[in-house]
Parts: structure tokens; sequence; C-alpha cells
């Protein structure tokens, strides 16, 4: 019924779009251009002058539209005057048409419109919709019903609802550029075949696309190297671990290998630590390095302690575990009774509940009753961002 009712959008848009936001041809632009060289400098003295673009953006966009632009430069006025109808600002209009200048010779009528009034139809706000564009503006380009209009389709036949369909389209609406019904699909059916639950496809469509666009082909063979290393298909890890080997190449894969024994790690760990938590394979190299070392530096835990918890591996140094580190060590200075604490569980519990426990001095530092100094409470206040440790 769903498909039914997509199919009918499409039908509708392609055969009202022609009725959407009326555009006139400017006077304006007829006068300039009468009066002008139709050439890459009239167009970008128009852009200029009439939508208010930057020299540099007008410059070029001027340089990139071809010849059927120049041939009827009117389109530009209807095409802008359309898009600025729809709710798309200066600063909006400019970003698009500087990343996809091609956008300028596009058909209106069939092309432009028709996707604009889909998007309506979903129920997409007009804020929602300049949002989606302005990120991913090439889903303009190309054919309603051999490639838009399908995509769209395939995509709510996944996610179900339309505001899903939304949240997906302005995370990462360039999805709609490919071919879902080839890709997406196939995949996705492959994988509930694989026990794979729909809320896990939803929740990994929409925070990792990419995954689903690749040919079947890729996927199936992903999934037998990811059975081959054991990890239980039944397993709540066993999509995420789909995700860390798609993201790896076998250069990738062996050098990780590398610097997990060289820290200690055998082989059986790695390959325990994977199936339990194959996420830790998707930070880099040198957060591994940073974390374990920071851990064995405590003197409170072994090598076999980070084997144990590998989910230690993805949490952040700087605003996580070191913060933490401090607090227990100023604890320790105070001869607080630290032997009931685990290292384990006061890294993984939330910021706010560590806070309220061991670091509040407000409250009389929890169940410590004198208060951690104030200086640590910075730490916690004032986050650092940590990017050398993004995935190399």
């Amino acid at each position: 019924m769903t498909i039914y009712i997509c199919k009918s959008l499409i039908s509708l848009s392609l055969k009202n779009s022609s009725n959407l936001n009326k555009t006139p041809i400017s006077l304006f632009s007829l006068l300039f251009f009468s009066s002008s060289p139709k050439s890459p400098n009239a167009v970008a003295d128009y852009l200029i002058e009439r939508h208010k673009f930057s020299p540099e953006t007008a410059a070029k966009v001027s340089s990139s539209t071809r010849s059927p632009i120049l041939k009827r430069p009117e389109k530009i006025d209807l095409i802008l005057s359309f898009l600025e109808e729809s709710g798309f600002s200066d600063t909006n209009l400019e970003r698009v048409i500087k990343h996809v200048p091609q956008l300028l010779s596009a058909n209106l009528e069939r092309s432009i419109k028709p996707k604009i009034k889909i998007f309506q139809d979903l129920g997409i706000s007009s804020s929602d919709v300049v949002k989606i564009v302005s990120s991913h503006p090439r889903i303009l380009t190309g054919s309603v019903e051999n490639r838009f209009g399908p995509s769209i389709l395939a995509l709510k036949s996944v996610l179900g609802s339309n505001m899903d369909l939304s949240r997906v389209l302005k995370r990462s609406g360039s999805v709609l550029t490919n071919d879902l019904a080839k890709t997406m699909i196939p995949n996705v059916e492959f994988m509930k075949s694989c026990g794979i639950s729909s809320s896990q496809i939803t929740q990994n469509v929409y925070n990792f696309p990419r995954i689903f666009l690749h040919k079947p082909t890729r996927i199936r063979e992903i999934v037998k190297r990811v059975d081959e290393m054991g990890v239980d298909r039944k397993s709540k890890m066993f999509v995420h671990a789909i995700r860390v080997i798609n993201s790896m190449t076998k250069e990738k894969w062996e050098l990780k290998l590398e610097v997990f024994k060289s820290l200690g790690f055998s082989e059986d760990d790695i390959l325990s630590d994977f199936r339990r938590q194959p996420q830790v394979f998707a930070v880099s190299e040198r957060k591994i390095k940073t974390i374990t070392q920071l851990l064995l530096s405590t003197g409170k835990c072994d090598i076999s302690f980070v084997v144990n918890h590998p989910f230690l591996l993805t949490l952040s140094v700087e605003n996580r575990l070191k913060p933490r580190l401090r607090v227990l060590e100023f604890l320790e200075s105070r001869n607080f009774p630290l032997k009931k604490l685990n290292l384990s569980t006061i890294c993984k519990m939330t910021d706010k509940k560590f806070f309220e426990k061991y670091v509040d001095f407000e409250s009389g530092g929890g169940d410590f009753g004198p208060p951690v100094v104030e200086h640590l409470v910075d730490d916690f206040e004032n986050p650092v961002e940590e990017q050398y440790l993004a995935e190399d």
C-alpha cells in the first residue's frame, strides 16, 4: 500500500509540477541579456547583480556552465526564482549553485519542480527540503522517473515513516543519487535473512548509509568473512562487524593486528575482542595505543584487563578516561577506600552519574564525604576536542 501511495505521489508530482510556483520570466533578465553578449561574463554579472552572488561564486558558475544556458539565459531567472519561492535564501542558493553549476541548465518543469513537490507531498517541511537540497544539491539533477522517484520509494519501503525518511535525507540526501533498487533493497533483504533486526537496519541506514550502497555481491563477501571470524549472527554485534570489515582494506586490517600484537594481545585475544566489540577496530591505531598505555600506566590493571574490557578502547581519552583517572588519583591520595571501586564500572558510567558520585564538591563528594577539589570540576565542564584520535 505504501509503495502504491508513493508511486501515485510521483505521478501526480510530474503532472502538477507545472502549476507549482508559477514563475514569470524576469524583465530584468531579458533586458540584461539583450544588452550584453551571451558570454560567461554576462552570466557572472547577472548572478552578481540580480541574485547577489559573490564575484568568486559567480565566476566559478559562469566558467562551469555550458552552451545551453548561454543560448537560453532566461532559464537562470526561472530556476533561481522558483527556488527562492520554495524557501531558499540567497545563501542557500549560492551554496547550491556553487556546488552544482549545471543545475542552471536543468529542466525546471521535468527535473526540479517535481522533486520539490514530491518532498512536499511526503510531508517534508519547506525548511527541511532546503536543508536536504543545500547539503546534497546534486539530487535536483537527473531523471525523476528513472532515479529520484524509485530511490524515494525504496528508501521509504525500508524506513517506513516519513519522519524517518526526512531524518535520513537531512543527514545523507546523497543516497537519492544511487540506484537503491539494485543496492539498498537487496542488501537490506539479505541482512534481514542473516538475522539482523529491522530496527538495527533502520539505525544503520541513518548512521552509516553507505554500507547499503555497495553491490550485493560485496556485502555477501563481507558477511562470509564475518562468519569465518566467528561472530554469532544472533549477536547485536553482527551488523557492527559487517560495517567495520567493510570500512577497512586488507592492509588496514593487517596494520590493526600488528598494533594489537605489539601491545601484548594474542591472536585469540584479538579475535575474541572483535566478536565482542567490533567497533574497537574502527578506532585509529594511535588511539588504541594511547588508551592501552594510559590504562597500564596507572598500575591498576594489566593487559588482560584491557583485553577483557575492549569497550575501554572506544572511550574519549581527554573527556572521559583522563579526568576520571585524575579523580581516582586524588581520592587515593586522600586515603579514600578505592578497593571497592571497579575501573571498568567507573569508566562506563555516564558523566552525570560519575560527577554526582565522585566529583560534585557542593554535595559533599558523593559516597566519599569530603569534596573533590574544585579544579577537577573543570575537566567535566570543559570537554576537549580530540581530533587527533579520529580514525586515520
